[in-house]
């Protein structure tokens, strides 16, 4: 039997049980496939049907920065909190249902950069009000890219806000970095991940996922 994509993969952290894999055709394509995978065992094992999803707008990149719509390569876990304006779907992470005045900080120059902030006044930068982001913030986990546990602290300018969430449009479209899924397969994938099984996701044009 050809071993799966996840099974071929080097670099997941040994306690990794839940690996999402997102994939597309070349460095410059805006549409990726999303595919997870639950470890029984030494084995992986399909656990969803692939998903169609959308990255960013100018494609895959190794060296994101801020304000550049590119999505990062890598391996990253899901960050510890689930987000979404709406109610919780049913999901296993810890939820905060987002509320006027919560913000993701994306102000290079700030010491809280890249991270969640409660404020009554705008953070500077790019950061974005999370409350206003509806539909595309229904519901979305963190990627913790250019974050702990991924780096020690933010790097200034190196990007921030890179998250799974929810088509901004109905038919989907480019992201700014982040990876979308139509409402139904986010949800689903949302109440599949399990903290327990310190779930990474991996990012990479699909004839460069043997890097990982």
């Amino acid at each position: 039997m050809k071993p799966t994509k996840a099974a071929r993969l080097t670099s997941l952290p040994a306690a990794t049980a839940q690996v999402l894999i997102v994939t597309g055709e070349g460095w410059r394509t805006t549409h990726a496939t999303l595919e997870t995978y639950d470890r029984a065992g030494d084995d992986w094992r399909t656990a969803l049907p692939p998903l169609p999803a959308r990255i960013g707008a100018d494609g895959f990149s190794d060296r994101h920065v801020e304000g550049v719509p590119t999505t990062p390569t890598g391996v990253y876990a899901i960050g510890p909190t689930v987000y979404g304006i709406a109610p919780n779907p049913g999901v296993r992470h810890p939820y905060h249902r987002v509320a006027v005045d919560d913000w993701w900080n994306a102000e290079p120059e700030s010491p809280h950069y890249n991270s969640f902030q409660r404020s009554a006044e705008p953070l500077g930068g790019q950061s974005e009000a999370l409350w206003r982001e509806d539909p595309a913030y229904t519901h979305f986990a963190v990627i913790t890219y250019n974050m702990p546990p991924t780096v020690p602290a933010p790097v200034p300018h190196a990007g921030s806000g890179i998250f799974l969430h929810e088509f901004s449009r109905a038919e989907g479209n480019p992201t700014a970095g982040c990876v979308s899924l139509s409402h139904e397969h986010l949800v689903g994938v949302l109440t599949w991940l399990d903290p327990e099984a310190a779930p990474h996701i991996v990012l990479s044009p699909a004839e460069h996922l043997d890097n990982y």
